[in-house]
């Protein structure tokens, strides 16, 4: 295993010093319990939103954390969730009068631990509402959830929420349009090769090198089917499929078309798979409006990708196009 760690054990604590190092204009760094949160926070007024999962796939969850995405972000061990203080903590640190919204991938680790961090906070007195994303159509169970796992949406669900949030929009508001953008998007993935938890010093799964895995879970757990090496083209049309068969698409319909890269994969290959994509989008008659193409929900380095179909309209646009500053996704300031 060749990795730029130094002892697996303090991967996690390291790479919050670097980016409490690196952006200290954006965000602070809570330890002990660990948590990102806004430099600014509590943003009084203002509903805070919260989301976390197992370190491992970031940019996600605390590269998006700041002005018009994410207050806060709970990064547990890689590929662990993290834990009810953690996010109690949190919650606490940047709830500002106006409640708190958590987004939950569905993961059944957690879903467990955010409900309890949630019934804890509503104790102490906040107003917390939690949404869970399950926008993975290639299997309906796997071995970390009951049903449909969470996954890219959730990372156009932290953006979108976010700037409802930064306008002022009431808690149950912003909580609806989190369940819009869950249930308007799908998406699926697959893998190249498998990934390497720094712990474990050795691939999650064997994967020979003339073999790929659709529907593959961003853990590394298994998908849809294992078979030999196709195109890209081919790949793409294998990951659409579904997603267009899923959800209700009409013709005519706007759609955002996000690319993303499970890690190891060059933005060069993005960029093709894109192409297609967007060709089928287009001759299924749908417009695709906005994109977003690179590595925002990554496993380690795995190579391979995902795409994510999320159906918009007029508010779902403006509030996508509203001006965001974070580590990892900034435009419009």
């Amino acid at each position: 295993m060749k990795k730029l760690i130094n002892k697996p054990e303090d991967v996690v604590v390291e790479e919050l010093k670097g980016i409490e190092y690196a952006h200290p204009d954006l965000v602070k760094v809570h330890y002990e319990p660990n948590f990102i949160y806004r430099a600014d926070a509590p943003v009084q007024g203002k509903v805070a939103v919260i989301s976390g999962g197992g370190s491992g796939h970031e940019p996600m969850h605390g590269g998006f954390v700041g002005m018009g995405m994410l207050d806060a972000a709970c990064p547990g061990a890689v590929f662990t969730s993290p834990t009810p203080d953690q996010m109690l903590e949190a919650t606490k640190m940047v709830h500002g009068g106006a409640g708190v919204l958590h987004i939950v991938k569905n993961y059944t680790g957690d879903i467990l631990n955010f409900d309890m961090a949630a019934d804890l906070a509503r104790a102490e007195g906040i107003e917390v509402e939690s949404v869970v994303t399950n926008d993975d159509v290639a299997v309906q169970d796997s071995l970390y959830t009951a049903g449909r796992r969470g996954v890219g949406v959730t990372v156009l669900a932290e953006k979108i929420c976010g700037a409802a949030a930064e306008e002022g929009r009431s808690l149950k508001d912003v909580a609806d349009v989190c369940r819009k953008v869950n249930g308007w998007g799908r998406s699926m993935g697959m893998a190249l090769t498998s990934c390497t938890v720094p712990h474990a010093g050795k691939p999650t799964f064997d994967l020979p090198e003339d073999e790929m895995e659709i529907g593959i879970g961003i853990h590394g757990e298994p998908g849809r089917t294992r078979m030999k090496l196709k195109s890209a083209d081919e790949i793409t049309e294998m990951l659409m499929e579904p997603i267009l068969n899923d959800l209700p698409f009409q013709a005519g319909d706007n759609v955002l078309l996000f690319v993303n890269s499970m890690g190891g994969t060059p933005l060069i290959e993005l960029y093709i798979v894109y192409r297609k994509a967007y060709e089928i989008a287009t001759k299924a008659g749908l417009k695709v409006v906005r994109n977003l193409i690179g590595p925002y929900i990554t496993s380690l380095e795995m190579a391979g990708c995902s795409i994510t179909l999320l159906k918009m309209d007029d508010d779902l646009i403006r509030l996508w196009d509203a001006p965001v500053k974070t580590p990892a996704l900034r435009w419009g300031v």
